[in-house]
């Protein structure tokens, strides 16, 4: 059993430790891997290390005594609101991640429902691509979780969903894009239908928000997902993906900031007096959203335009080359930086391919349905880009030589 240690070591040794067990990790500095990192290049990672460092003690929970947390705050939700279609009466709430937007967003769908219609037993509907953060949230929260197959286009069927709801129905959800696929949901009839019924309209753009607009500038098809759309109440886009800043920061953005007041909890239930929290949180670093506050604006619109470029060229040069590959192809369709490529030959097995790939060192992400291979990108890819096609090129041969079988290992989680 690990215990702590009688005496402290020093800290170049602590250090060193630290340095040694990251020697098995994977490389993604240099786009060895798509999933769990987001990252531009080593200036904007200095700028995030700083300004973390400047509010490392500091506890946001703190306002009162940091100010200039709140006005940083203010300003990073001010930001988002003005990229996102927010009006005069938006309003936002700085979170540590999108689970916790998801989650603070089904509850305010749930308590509104309850105050305002007496639910008692509320359900969610959703297409079947919508992230499992809504199913986490509504187990956690007593909710239904009703899950529509998406239609042949890989988007929300919105007939289907209409066909699932009934009088205890809260919340419709729509994805911008979801994650298995890189497609956006039809948000505006979405949007619509919720209106419709009275039931909270959620966006989630977890992966799109501050990726989309700038690949929309960029003059590729990007359908209107923000809260300016009508009938949309709500939209979680995280800071800490193509916001680019480091991890803990999340928005959950409002277009009536009212609504915020659903998902606030406020008591007085014990001797030392109110305690009033928008969050699940407590305690919330100050260093992430000093951080997220300069990620955004070292970058800038330039930076982002920057980002969205890299992400599409590199998809570009992905894409097409895969297709090349015999035996392969590419899901379709695709709206942005997230991508499946699977076998086209039967012959083929995609385990094999994703096991070569990952006897190179590129750690692979396993799609379930269909079988195949999963990749969300960052802008350092395109660096990669080439790199990765010779890749799966040797991997496809080394595969139908039978050189490597199957392995259990290939990533298959979010």
């Amino acid at each position: 059993m690990t215990r702590i240690p009688a005496t402290g070591a020093p800290a170049d040794a602590i250090l060193a430790a630290l340095q040694a067990r990251k020697q098995g990790d994977r490389d993604w500095r240099h786009g060895r891997l798509a999933v769990y990192f987001y990252w531009l290049d080593e200036e904007l990672e200095r700028v995030q290390q700083q300004a973390y460092l400047a509010y490392w003690t500091e506890n946001n929970l703190g306002q009162r005594a940091f100010p200039s947390l709140k006005s940083l705050e203010d300003e990073v939700i001010a930001m988002a609101l003005s990229l996102l279609g927010g009006g005069d009466k938006a309003g936002g709430t700085f979170t540590s991640g999108g689970s916790e937007s998801i989650f603070l967003a089904m509850m305010a769908a749930r308590n509104r429902a309850r105050a305002r219609r007496g639910t008692r037993q509320p359900n969610i509907v959703l297409p079947n691509s919508a992230h499992l953060t809504f199913d986490r949230a509504a187990e956690a929260l007593g909710m239904e979780i009703r899950r529509v197959p998406v239609g042949a286009d890989l988007r929300a069927d919105v007939v289907a969903m209409q066909a699932r709801m009934d009088g205890d129905t809260v919340a419709l959800v729509g994805s911008a894009p979801n994650y298995p696929f890189g497609t956006f949901d039809p948000i505006a009839q979405i949007a619509a239908l919720a209106a419709q019924h009275g039931a909270w309209m959620h966006v989630d753009a977890c992966v799109g928000g501050f990726l989309a607009p700038y690949v929309r500038r960029l003059g590729h098809d990007i359908p209107a997902f923000e809260l300016s759309v009508p009938g949309v109440t709500s939209m979680s886009a995280d800071i800490h993906k193509h916001g680019m800043a480091p991890k803990g920061a999340s928005l959950l953005l409002v277009a009536d900031a009212a609504d915020r007041e659903w998902h606030k909890f406020d008591s007085r239930a014990w001797q030392r007096g109110p305690y009033s929290a928008y969050t699940t949180q407590g305690t919330r670093p100050g260093g992430a959203v000093a951080a997220a506050w300069a990620a955004m604006n070292h970058l800038g619109d330039e930076g982002y335009l920057r980002c969205a470029r890299l992400i599409m060229e590199a998809k570009a040069i992905m894409t097409a080359g895969i297709a090349a590959i015999p035996g392969l192809d590419i899901l379709q369709p695709s709206d942005i930086g997230i991508f499946v490529w699977r076998a086209s030959d039967p012959t083929l097995d995609i385990g094999k391919v994703a096991a070569a790939l990952d006897a190179e060192g590129w750690l692979v992400g396993r799609q379930q349905e269909p079988d195949g291979i999963h990749l969300h990108l960052n802008p350092i890819h395109r660096e990669v880009a080439g790199e990765y096609v010779e890749a799966v090129s040797r991997a496809v041969a080394a595969a139908r030589g039978g050189q490597n079988s199957r392995i259990g290992a290939n990533e298959r989680t979010y």
